[in-house]
């Protein structure tokens, strides 16, 4: 039985969940830093932290300001670095765990898309917790993704999960935008030599096996870990920045992509148990 077609959040033009198949293959970091880059690119943007128990996206724009409500009981978004956001982390500060079962994820990521006023966007990104979880089918069962990016490392265990996300949002019918190699690769900054830590070049393998584009490649490079640890992401300083180059070439790279496949997704075509 087909589900019934998912509605768009008014006044959002293009919705994309940032995902990975794994955790700690830097999927933050390259959701904040690409809604950053396409922040200095001219566009408005907002950020949806939905990765619930581990709710990183406040630290790394160095706010922990609180989010107002209005009168009809609407969210009013954080302003950070000049795009809007939204995150566990600022309504529950602190080292206090996420104890929650499905239910309650699914109550409060209903809340961030519907009760949230994020006015006019062309962007909205969601950065995902990682794998293929509550909170995934929840954003699909709730509302219309444009599109998905996914993040891997060049490793073989990472690029495993990425072919089981990839998986679960076409059986969903939401399209893959493509994938990011982050971690790519090092250039000793001394020899200048590259050198592979994590390998190199799978990421692109994996995309040409599934037939989605290889959105870039982001190399290991101490200074964007810095800037997300110090809340000053390199993408902030605009492309001009040290380290900031390969965020801004993939976040080119996904507004083509979305105006390659435009604004008409419609929500999974598949019942979800």
């Amino acid at each position: 039985m087909q589900q019934p077609v998912r509605q768009p959040i008014p006044s959002v033009k293009n919705l994309v969940a940032i995902a990975s198949g794994k955790g700690g293959v830097g999927k933050t970091t390259v959701a904040v830093n690409l809604a950053l880059a396409l922040a200095k690119l001219g566009h408005k943007v907002g950020l949806m932290d939905a990765d619930v128990y581990g709710p990183n996206v406040p630290i790394m724009l160095g706010t922990h300001t609180e989010p107002q409500a209005t009168q009809d009981k609407r969210i009013i978004p954080v302003m950070a670095q000049g795009i809007k956001m939204i995150s566990m982390g600022l309504l529950n500060p602190g080292d206090k765990p996420m104890i929650w079962r499905g239910p309650m994820l699914h109550s409060v990521i209903t809340q961030f898309l519907r009760s949230v006023d994020w006015g006019e966007l062309d962007y909205l990104l969601i950065d995902l917790p990682p794998g293929t979880g509550d909170v995934q089918l929840t954003l699909i069962q709730t509302v219309a993704v444009t599109g998905a990016v996914i993040v891997t490392t060049p490793s073989t265990v990472a690029l495993a999960d990425v072919r089981k996300a990839i998986e679960m949002f076409r059986q969903v019918n939401v399209e893959v935008l493509g994938v990011v190699e982050n971690m790519s690769t090092f250039s000793c900054p001394h020899c200048g030599k590259a050198v592979d830590i994590f390998g190199h070049g799978d990421g692109a393998t994996t995309a040409k096996e599934y037939g989605v584009p290889l959105l870039g490649e982001i190399e290991i490079d101490p200074r964007i870990r810095v800037g997300g640890d110090t809340g000053k992401p390199v993408a902030a300083q605009g492309e001009a920045g040290a380290g900031a180059k390969s965020l801004f070439n993939v976040a080119r790279a996904v507004t083509a992509r979305l105006d390659e496949v435009g604004a008409n997704a419609t929500g999974p075509s598949v019942q979800i148990d």
